[in-house]
């Protein structure tokens, strides 16, 4: 069923004119009657009267009439359900302890008025988040990915570089060093639980590893954060890795030590992926709030070769 041919004849019932209807819609009298005439053929009643004054509903016109608004205000209803700006952004942030969600809320605490919702799709790489935005199930995903990966039709940004730290509990050879060269750590057990293969996290810690000759494992079970900040506390030789701006919690007892990596300084480079030409304003408002706000990538930093560069907010290759 023709939509204008409804619109159509919405009009002319309330205004009780063909010509009226034509002034209302910015159209010819002559193209009302003929969606008129289209649209009676198509349900094959007579919905419309004609008189010298004008034309008035017939008995199957008053009982299609309110069907007729129902389907436009569900039209109406649709369109603005998908107009930029008219739904939530959804925005994954791969895990809410670590910089993208981090970078996420303190947008949302300085734009409250947003309308925005941060999901994490936990069990993707980055790939597979990569044909989430592609395909709609979210708007936007942080997440490492090689340049000459990112598929058609997807914008990707490195807005949020989040610089490395070892963190350590107080019996750690490191714990009182104030910040500790990469090539340091030679020797000392890294552990890193829950890094699964395939991923763009395992690629960036395996590179990691043979730059600098480190030993990072993700062996055992991972129990989740909490047991992973009691086996730091306890232990006198395990550390691990975790970004700067994210954000774990540890009894005060543990007394771990967060200690930064320079000389370089490694980073984790999350990029922010959109679909092209998205113009949603609350995408495009957290596109700013990055720009504008994200830590400063450090002089000496350290990325993996397959990462693109930041390039005034494009994405290139390069090492």
């Amino acid at each position: 069923m023709d939509v204008e041919g409804l619109r159509t004849f919405v009009a002319v019932a309330e205004t009780g004119q063909f010509q009226a209807a034509a002034d209302e819609l910015g159209i010819s009298q002559q193209a009302v009657s003929k969606r008129i005439a289209a649209l009676e053929r198509h349900v094959g009643v007579t919905l419309l009267v004609r008189s010298s004054r004008g034309s008035r509903l017939s008995l199957d016109g008053q009982v299609f009439l309110p069907h007729a608004k129902k389907v436009l205000g569900a039209i109406k209803q649709a369109e603005q359900a998908v107009r930029p700006g008219g739904r939530s952004l959804r925005v994954d942030v791969l895990h809410r302890r670590i910089s993208p969600a981090q970078a996420v809320y303190r947008f949302y605490r300085s734009h409250p008025e947003m309308d925005l919702d941060a999901v994490t799709l936990s069990t993707e790489n980055a790939a597979q988040a990569a044909q989430a935005v592609r395909e709609g199930t979210v708007d936007a995903s942080f997440r490492a990915l090689p340049a000459d990966q990112i598929p058609a039709g997807i914008s990707a940004e490195r807005l949020l570089d989040a610089p490395l730290e070892l963190l350590v509990g107080p019996g750690h050879p490191l714990a009182d060093a104030p910040c500790v060269r990469p090539a340091d750590l030679a020797g000392h057990r890294i552990w890193i639980p829950g890094i699964r293969p395939g991923t763009e996290w395992a690629a960036f810690y395996q590179e990691l590893s043979t730059a600098f000759g480190l030993s990072i494992d993700a062996l055992g079970p991972n129990f989740g954060d909490e047991a992973l900040m009691d086996a730091l506390a306890d232990s006198a030789s395990l550390a691990t890795l975790v970004g700067s701006g994210d954000r774990y919690l540890w009894p005060q007892t543990h007394d771990l030590r967060r200690i930064p990596l320079h000389d370089p300084t490694p980073v984790y480079p999350h990029m922010l992926l959109s679909r092209s030409g998205d113009q949603h304003p609350v995408l495009t408002a957290l596109r700013a709030h990055l720009r504008t706000t994200g830590p400063r990538t450090p002089h000496d930093v350290w990325v993996p070769g397959w990462v693109g560069l930041a390039d005034n907010g494009c994405v290139r290759a390069g090492s």
